[in-house]
């Protein structure tokens, strides 16, 4: 079998630190086995691999967050890029094609898809596997894990049982509801209807025959560059609602969206995290300052101070599911970014440029870059490396100050110490 994880996200729900680089799913604030911390990405990677659901994970995501998904999860992971935004359907029959043309996969291979940020526990990933073995029984074309509800909420999809059909281990389903009322999410429940847990399992063929409706394509190259004429609209809207032969299994275990700060402070394991301190840790009130400035709280209660490169929120907690709308108003554009062999971070922008610090881990390269518009001044606060412009090699060295004409792609090599640059691009 294989797994697919959907990874997208604006950004906006943990600001300020995640942005549309680093959304939620990439804020490492969960605590570890090892003692540490992890994002929730890895925290559902780890968990998919203990579980030994399978050796090959797909991550299906946006350009943007390759470099991410890169420094949290390094090369175990296969990433299909979206040439554009198409939504869940677009991004699924991507990643399926790719399982099929890249990989090699056929027809019957079993395929789970699944959102790469629920705060679970081990019987979620139990149910994965028993939705599996439906799909190989030939239970149904499709089969959904449904979340047992805790409550009538009007947040989420409903996944309706046929008559006769609750509690029942695998069940046939009668239709859906989307978000309904919280009166009439009441009923549901009492007729056995279950949140929609976004989680879908079919063999590769089924899939396949659904996006050669709209697009037949040699190779996945073609598929992906033909990528605009797939219809925009979620996989639950033109497949699951569409689907002749599917069947739920319940899931009635630990299942968050820890999408808001409320609902994440509740999992942290510390008050205060980064360079801060709170006079009360009782108090209520959750600190994380990822500055190197340092942060003081005195007398605060039920708040979440958090700070990054890209601005500082003071929020009450039960206010904190507003946050996405004042953002909006706030400028998109990240300060921080964090890449398979290092980090940027923007510490100036003035009208003629912009000066940032960047951090190459040792042993590593950046591969090939490029702004198209701008040229660069590189200067070398520490370390050693090599530049690649063009066909030209330059040695990097403490002092040593390098430009990067326009359109010109180039490449920096590190050796044994990380590489400290102040990078500025002129405007």
């Amino acid at each position: 079998m294989k797994i697919i994880l959907l990874s997208g996200g604006s950004g906006k729900r943990l600001w300020p630190v995640s942005n549309n680089v680093r959304s939620k799913q990439f804020v490492s604030l969960l605590p570890s086995p090892n003692g540490g911390s992890e994002s929730m990405v890895q925290r559902v990677v780890r968990q998919i691999k203990e579980a030994n659901l399978c050796e090959n994970i797909t991550i299906a995501t946006g350009i943007a967050q390759c470099g991410m998904i890169e420094a949290q999860l390094g090369s175990g992971v296969d990433i299909v890029t979206e040439p554009e935004r198409r939504d869940t359907f677009p991004a699924i029959a991507l990643s399926t094609s790719y399982l099929a043309m890249e990989k090699g996969c056929n027809d019957d291979e079993i395929v789970v898809v699944m959102p790469c940020d629920p705060f679970t526990d081990n019987g979620y990933f139990k149910t994965i596997a028993k939705m599996v073995e439906a799909v190989k029984c030939n239970r149904a074309d499709l089969v959904l894990m449904g979340i047992c509800p805790t409550y009538p909420s009007s947040k989420f999809g409903y996944i309706v049982p046929q008559t006769g059909e609750a509690g029942k281990e695998v069940m046939n389903v009668a239709g859906f509801t989307e978000k309904p009322t919280e009166q009439h999410a009441a009923e549901l429940i009492k007729s056995g209807a279950m949140w929609n847990g976004g989680v879908f399992c079919f063999r590769l063929g089924y899939m396949r025959a659904i996006t050669e409706k709209y697009v037949q394509a040699n190779t996945f190259t073609e598929l992906r560059n033909r990528y605009n004429e797939l219809p925009k609209i979620s996989f639950d809207y033109e497949v699951v609602e569409k689907a002749k032969s599917i069947a739920a299994l319940p899931y009635d275990g630990i299942w968050r969206d820890l999408g808001t700060w409320n609902a994440l402070a509740c999992e942290l394991r510390n008050n205060c995290i980064g360079n801060a301190i709170i006079d009360n840790p009782e108090a209520g009130t959750h600190v994380i300052n990822q500055l190197e400035l340092p942060l003081l709280c005195i007398g605060t209660s039920n708040l979440i101070v958090a700070a990054s490169p890209d601005g500082i929120l003071v929020a009450d907690k039960e206010h904190c599911e507003q946050l996405k709308n004042f953002v909006d108003l706030l400028p998109q554009e990240p300060r921080y970014e964090e890449f398979g062999w290092g980090n940027r971070q923007v510490v100036d922008r003035t009208a003629t440029g912009i000066t940032s610090r960047i951090i190459i881990h040792p042993h590593s390269c950046t591969q090939n870059l490029c702004d198209n518009n701008y040229r660069k001044i590189l200067t070398i606060v520490t370390g050693t490396g090599v530049v690649k412009i063009g066909n030209n090699e330059t040695l990097l060295q403490t002092g040593a100050v390098v430009e990067i004409p326009k359109n010109e792609n180039y490449e920096i090599t590190t050796q044994e110490k990380q590489l400290y640059i102040i990078e500025t691009i002129l405007q």
